[in-house]
């Protein structure tokens, strides 16, 4: 039985060029797969006629035979290349075509062949440092020095792994492109270089100081710019301060992560602290003026209103922390916290005392709530 025109079996005319062949055999390839096709027994010739088809007319040298000679280029020995017989239907030539698609489709996906061989230099990782900070530190913004140990080029290779001023080489096994491929089926699976462990190059003659790494461990020292209004979980970035590039690559960065202590006085909300401040009896009765810490070190003066209970609450603006991004700083909450007197002179009792009795004739309908302090009082001298 004659065989039919290769640009006939594809669908297409002849001198049609390369991306007009791929999308035809492709399209061909999909129509006539035997697994979509299982109720058809012709699909399977039908789909090995367009392999062979596209097997030949994807070779430039080949197509250009063909394109002369018709089939005969390729009877007889005719057509050269050594490569696979068209006719022969066999899996290693269906394979072969299979695979040049499969790259078209999933090459970049895969790292196939569109992304060329690799130079063995790779990014360094980057590294975490946790750095503790006080609550006043976090107000004001400090430069702070940091030692961190980590992966720095080597010096006797400059980062080559390679000793006396030798160059790492291609590797043999996947020529440079850190993969090697191996035909399963109608499939090609990708894996990587089990000789340069994906590098894409080898290092013959390793460097004494690194052992062919390119990089040794080492502590250093940096200084690092903490600004005002940093707080817990606030990320700096040093740029370029991680672990050093494998063979030249370039190095990772260093990100710094906040943790503010916890303060004594202050807690903070936000950009918002609060204080509690005790006051006596006295100053909350009458009202007046107390003495309150601000984060800055330094103290302020508030006003306590007359009559104020414990749990009052009053601002003072502009005293909280700052924005970290700019845009002013936030408030300072004071809450009054009212303190009842131990350990009373006499005198103290002897006032205390004719203060409740005045309270008692002022407002006899309260006197169950006075009958209730004195007896607390009461209770306090035994």
């Amino acid at each position: 039985m004659a065989k039919r025109d290769y640009y006939d079996v594809l669908g297409i005319a002849k001198g049609a060029d390369a991306d007009a062949i791929k999308k035809a055999y492709r399209q061909k390839a999909k129509e006539l797969h035997p697994d979509r096709n299982a109720d058809n027994p012709k699909a399977e010739a039908q789909f090995k006629e367009a392999n062979e088809a596209y097997e030949v007319l994807k070779d430039p040298n080949k197509k250009a035979a063909y394109d002369r000679y018709g089939h005969a280029a390729f009877e007889n020995g005719m057509g050269g290349g050594g490569g696979p017989r068209p006719g022969g239907g066999g899996q290693g030539d269906f394979a072969s075509a299979f695979s040049d698609v499969f790259d078209d489709l999933f090459g970049d996906f895969m790292g196939g062949r569109g992304g060329g061989r690799r130079s063995g230099a790779q990014r360094g990782s980057d590294l975490r440092y946790n750095l503790r900070i006080n609550l006043e530190d976090a107000y004001a913004g400090l430069q702070k020095t940091i030692n961190v140990t980590t992966a720095v080029a080597c010096g006797a290779c400059h980062g080559s792994g390679a000793e006396g001023g030798s160059e790492p080489q291609t590797c043999p096994t996947c020529n440079g492109m850190g993969k090697v491929r191996a035909q399963q089926g109608f499939f090609t699976v990708e894996r990587t270089c089990p000789t340069c462990n994906g590098m894409g190059q080898i290092v013959k003659n390793p460097c004494k100081v690194c052992h062919g790494a390119g990089r040794v461990e080492k502590e250093k020292s940096l200084s690092v710019n903490i600004p005002a209004g940093v707080e817990t979980g606030t990320r700096i970035r040093l740029s370029g301060e991680g672990e050093a590039g494998v063979r030249g690559g370039p190095p990772g960065d260093l990100y710094i992560f906040i943790e503010v202590n916890s303060h004594a006085l202050f807690e903070r909300e936000g950009v918002n602290l609060f204080c509690r401040v005790p006051v006596s009896i006295a100053k909350a009765a009458l009202g007046g003026e107390i003495e309150v810490p601000t984060i800055d070190g330094g103290r302020s003066r508030v006003k306590v209103p007359e009559g104020s209970q414990s749990g009052r609450q009053m601002r003072l603006r502009g005293k909280g922390m700052p924005a970290l991004r700019g845009g002013g700083s936030g408030d300072m909450l004071i809450e009054l916290a009212v303190e009842t007197p131990v350990k009373l002179t006499a005198r103290q009792r002897e006032i205390l005392k004719e203060f409740d009795k005045l309270s008692e004739d002022n407002n006899p309908q309260g006197s169950s709530f006075f009958d209730s302090v004195k007896s607390f009082w009461d209770s306090m001298k035994s």
